[in-house]
């Protein structure tokens, strides 16, 4: 296996990492108008991911950064042909940022409700994007000899690729909610629970139509198997909700995003980007990747600060590991306006 693999590989590994942990995040933004009936459990909600999700986004940062120093010819052409989508998700994931910040600056209603919109659309967008755009790459794009993606908007907007941004919507959602279950206590939790059988009506078929549409049309021999465990995780991760098993739950819709990843950058290799006007002008991980030299550097500086990498975020979730309740909910607001000296 020459290095070019295994750097596909890695980034595979970026991506599941990204998917697995920044999708719970996307879940409680997107569940937070509906579960957090006052301000108090909508701050209970945000203080169940605040310590770690920033530190999830880190992923995906780690992802692009090794996309463009491992395969530049994929990154470039990635970039430029899916600007508008990526662009999207850059804003929405700067305003869900800027949300968490600024949501308990001033004790007024109407901030905070602007802030929790900001919270929702943040992470939906994100969640439904990055499902049509893997959908996109999986499924090829029309592309030039030069490797320029000639594909409009519209054409990345076809039903597969809508299919996989309502399975990534959807299970992200669904995540979150076991999450939630997970890691809060009173009104939050329960609230978390009742949700989890409304979610999966969207997410079990959504997920299924996708995952064998992915194996039908572009999935290799290895990856139906995985197909398989991914499929079983799902429902399995409802029934273990329902039984009350949160933690084994949200195991389970862990394995669940994790395999589907696997499939998709199964069903993609050997290429990174397929080309639908011909498949002679695809991008594959030969053609695509940088020379051995770079890619020995990037290997040698992955060794030495991965470790650190997974050693500070199993730290900050094993510090962080307690169930957040009303009773942990500081009363007052965290801003007070200075006292006016009239």
């Amino acid at each position: 296996m020459d290095l070019a693999v295994i750097w596909f590989i890695a980034i595979a590994v970026l991506w599941i990492g990204y998917f697995v942990l920044e999708g719970f995040d996307f879940g409680v933004g997107i569940l937070l108008p509906f579960l957090g009936r006052n301000n108090t459990d909508r701050r209970v909600m945000i203080n169940a991911i605040g310590p770690v999700w920033d530190g999830n986004e880190v992923w995906v940062l780690t992802a692009g950064g090794a996309m463009f120093a491992a395969f530049p010819a994929w990154y470039a052409s990635l970039f430029s042909g899916f600007y508008l989508p990526l662009l999207l998700v850059l804003l929405a994931l700067i305003a869900r940022g800027v949300a968490f910040e600024y949501r308990g600056k001033v004790d007024d209603e109407r901030w905070r409700a602007r802030w929790d919109r900001a919270i929702f659309w943040g992470s939906a967008l994100p969640a439904l994007l990055w499902g049509v755009a893997f959908a996109n790459i999986v499924r090829g794009v029309a592309m030039d000899a030069d490797h320029i993606v000639t594909a409009s908007l519209f054409d990345l907007l076809n039903p597969y690729a809508l299919l996989g941004g309502l399975t990534t919507l959807s299970l992200f959602t669904l995540h979150g909610a076991m999450f939630l279950s997970l890691k809060t206590g009173g009104e939050v939790r329960l609230l978390a629970r009742r949700a989890v059988p409304a979610i999966a009506l969207v997410a079990v078929p959504s997920a299924a139509g996708f995952l064998l549409w992915t194996q039908v049309s572009y999935g290799a021999t290895w990856t139906l198997p995985l197909v398989a465990v991914a499929a079983a995780t799902l429902v399995a991760s409802v029934a273990l909700s329902l039984r009350g098993r949160e933690g084994w739950s949200f195991a389970a819709t862990a394995v669940t995003i994790a395999t589907a990843t696997v499939v998709l950058f199964g069903s993609l290799f050997p290429n990174v980007l397929p080309s639908t006007t011909n498949p002679l002008y695809s991008l594959t991980v030969e053609n695509a990747s940088s020379a051995d030299y770079t890619l020995t550097v990037m290997t040698w500086v992955a060794v030495v600060f991965l470790p650190l990498v997974l050693g500070y975020q199993s730290w900050s979730y094993w510090v962080f590991r307690k169930r957040v309740t009303r009773e942990h909910i500081d009363p007052t607001p965290a801003y007070t306006a200075p006292p006016s000296n009239t």
